[in-house]
């Protein structure tokens, strides 16, 4: 059974420093192209960043970042211990919410990544940045 699970989140106060696990389970997310969605309270859902498929060249493939978050997140993915990483740095109140990790086999390239057209989704873990 095809199942992602979150974990890393909590309180943190602001300009601090978080790490968000999803550990993939029942398929290889080297073979998935994956990303990290955040929803803030009372929002929609967003995507925040993204790695595609990997071409073989490259184990972690192509990675996307939503202007937002750029240069604050950093998403990975260690394909052996088949977990996706994100790693979030100078936290500010407005990434508080939830963060889903997704994964998706049949992405195209003819849509960006970090639109949320991902067929399995985790069941988020929430993050509260606050002093």
């Amino acid at each position: 059974q095809l199942r992602l699970v979150e974990s890393g989140g909590g309180l943190v106060q602001p300009g601090g420093s978080l790490r968000l696990s999803c550990a993939a389970s029942g398929f290889s997310l080297a073979d998935y192209t994956v990303g990290w969605f955040h929803q803030a309270p009372g929002e929609v859902r967003e995507g925040g960043s993204c790695i595609t498929v990997s071409d073989g060249g490259d184990e972690n493939g192509s990675t996307y970042y939503a202007d937002s978050v750029k240069g604050r997140f950093t998403i990975s993915r260690d394909n052996v211990a088949n977990t996706l990483y994100l790693q979030i740095k100078s936290l500010e109140p407005e990434d508080t919410g939830v963060y889903f990790c997704a994964a998706d086999p049949s992405y195209d390239g003819t849509y960006s990544c970090l639109d949320d057209k991902y067929a399995y989704w985790g069941q988020g873990t929430h993050v509260t940045v606050s002093s």
